[in-house]
């Protein structure tokens, strides 16, 4: 698991590269088996900050990238607002297969079960073992509870910062929860996802 005393000593991206070859052989549960590709993480060994979301989506599944799709373009949006360089910036998701049923030509979004991200966990520790980011921050609650547990309440302790295994973690909303908030919200939404950033850049700012 992570190591908290190598905090700030990043692993290296052959590191990163060995993982992603590693992970793209994964069959730990049944979601490799429908799914196109794994979908590991992309940036940076050395990125100060981690941004874990739930699982790829379907876009992300056909590019065999995480946060290619609409959410990942509001999420730039909200680093660029947040003041945060996407180079710092290591983004993956706690599953990463992507998880649907079939509807006609449609592939819709499933919640990953409790089974699949216990599969996954390994592979999300291994990427915070060789990035060693300052700050973790969770995109959306499902995220949220695969690390700090099912009980966690997202609504109730959205933008604190908490702790994971040593490391300063911040739970968020998902940007694809501000996309499906109504028009008139949805600017208020898309602030506050941007205020928990600035406060995730402030904390990895701080943090040695």
């Amino acid at each position: 698991m992570y190591d908290t005393e190598l905090r700030g000593t990043p692993g290296g991206m052959d590191e990163l590269d060995d993982l992603r070859r590693r992970a793209g052989g994964c069959t730990a549960c049944e979601l490799y088996a429908d799914a196109t590709q794994t979908v590991f993480g992309s940036g940076r060994a050395g990125a100060r900050i981690v941004l874990a979301g739930e699982q790829p989506g379907d876009k992300e599944d056909l590019a065999g990238e995480p946060f290619v799709g609409p959410a990942g373009r509001l999420l730039d949006r909200a680093l660029e607002g947040a003041g945060v360089d996407r180079e710092d910036a290591y983004v993956t998701n706690v599953v990463k297969h992507f998880r649907f049923r079939q509807e006609g030509k449609r592939r819709i979004h499933r919640t990953p079960g409790v089974e699949h991200v216990r599969a996954c966990l390994p592979w999300l520790s291994s990427e915070l073992a060789k990035v060693r980011p300052r700050v973790l921050v969770t995109l959306g609650a499902t995220a949220a509870k695969a690390l700090l547990g099912s009980s966690f309440r997202l609504t109730q302790h959205r933008g604190e910062l908490l702790e994971f295994e040593g490391l300063p973690l911040l739970a968020t909303v998902h940007p694809s929860a501000v996309l499906r908030t109504p028009d008139d919200r949805r600017e208020e939404a898309f602030d506050g996802l941007v205020a928990d950033l600035v406060l995730a850049g402030r904390t990895a700012e701080n943090s040695s």
